[in-house]
């Protein structure tokens, strides 16, 4: 089920109805799309399920805010997508409202 945005981060932790990929969209939303204890969380969630799109795109999410495009575009075509020329607020949107 999509995203309802915009994202509401003002609570501790996301939505127990997000699936596991929206939870770690949540908490790099909730950490501004930076690195820092949110982005951690993200990455370790993405890292749970290597190998499912929905993830391993978020997981090239994750590495493009951590400034390594390669691995990025190691995990985007891991999920069938193409390498990400976006910023990273639109492409955070773009995966917030695909899956």
């Amino acid at each position: 089920m999509p995203i309802t945005l915009p994202m509401d981060v003002s609570q501790t932790e996301p939505p127990t109805t997000f699936s596991p990929p929206q939870q770690a969209l949540w908490w790099l939303k909730k950490g501004a799309l930076v690195l820092g204890p949110e982005w951690e969380k993200a990455h370790e969630i993405c890292q749970a399920s290597e190998g499912e799109a929905a993830h391993d795109w978020v997981h090239g999410l994750c590495h493009l805010i951590e400034n390594d495009p390669g691995n990025a575009a190691y995990w985007f075509r891991r999920a069938g997508r193409p390498n990400s020329t976006n910023d990273i607020a639109a492409l955070w949107q773009e995966i917030a409202e695909s899956i």
